[in-house]
């Protein structure tokens, strides 16, 4: 391990050792899993890329209609969109029976 030393407000030094004293750890300790536990978490949320909300649109509701605007015109599995025309009715229907 390497020694290193920081310069903390005496308020937070105090909360630092009475958590130490409370949970039974070394000072320390808590400040390796502190510092430990702080890193993991900044690495582990995603970073939006550095052009995220860098243009203009059209839209001003794109946070409301994202489903819509990314899903548009796409069906499942990659199939293509079948569009049909509606049929035009030459006689009218007749009631069915039932049997």
């Amino acid at each position: 391990m390497k020694r290193t030393t920081i310069f903390v407000p005496e308020s937070l030094e105090r909360e630092l050792q009475l958590y130490a004293k409370r949970t039974g750890k070394p000072a320390a300790a808590v400040v390796r899993e502190a510092i430990a536990e702080y890193i993991a978490d900044d690495r582990t949320r995603a970073k939006l890329p550095s052009f995220t909300g860098a243009f203009d649109g059209p839209f001003s509701d794109t946070a409301e209609r994202h489903e819509e605007l990314l899903f548009d015109g796409l069906t499942p599995h990659g199939e293509p969109r079948k569009v049909r025309a509606p049929r035009a009715r030459s006689r009218p229907r007749r009631a069915s029976r039932r049997r």
